[in-house]
């Protein structure tokens, strides 16, 4: 198999649009249809491009399908919400970068004080 066949199998089972990948990695539609169609051998920085963009790591991308991890895991909101981030201004950037740290902070701290708690019993 093929790095396209890869690609695409994993594609396909995110249930992912070609347009959509290709917005997400920033790339031509007609590159990643030559590479999903295996005439064309993409550079290393174009795969870990299309890798991002489907929530994957790179070595998935060349993973035989006996290898391949669940990949439908991937929440496909999560990837929709961060593309559209993109959109906002600066101002409104930030302050959901403040609001990911705030609670990211918490959920860490919360953690270390159960490890805390679990260590002391």
């Amino acid at each position: 198999m093929n790095i396209g066949d890869n690609i695409k199998r994993i594609r396909t089972a995110k249930s992912l649009s070609q347009k959509e990948v290709t917005i997400n990695a920033k790339l031509d539609t007609a590159q990643y249809s030559r590479i999903e169609n295996g005439k064309t051998d993409p550079s290393v920085a174009t795969l870990e491009r299309i890798a991002n963009a489907m929530g994957v790591s790179l070595s998935d991308l060349f993973a035989s399908t006996e290898e391949l991890k669940e990949i439908n895991s991937f929440d496909k909101s999560i990837m929709e919400k961060v593309s559209l981030m993109e959109s906002l201004n600066e101002e409104e950037k930030q302050t959901i970068y403040i609001m990911l740290d705030a609670f990211i902070g918490k959920r860490k701290l919360k953690d270390a004080l159960q490890n805390v708690l679990h260590d002391v019993k």
